[in-house]
């Protein structure tokens, strides 16, 4: 697995919590910057899986 794989789903469960506790506490700029780490993790799994496609021949 690439390392963007495994840091993006990093990325996209700090962002998920991020946003949750955004949403709990009444704190609309945390939300925001979950939804903004969220987004920045699944773009960067999908890096991540176009190189272990290249990688495989793909």
């Amino acid at each position: 697995m690439d390392k963007n794989r495994s840091e993006g789903i990093k990325n996209q469960v700090k962002g998920s919590a991020k946003e949750v506790a955004g949403k709990v506490t009444g704190n609309t700029s945390k939300e925001v910057a979950g939804k903004a780490q969220k987004t920045a993790g699944k773009v960067q799994s999908a890096v991540g899986k176009a190189s272990d496609d290249v990688r495989k021949g793909r």
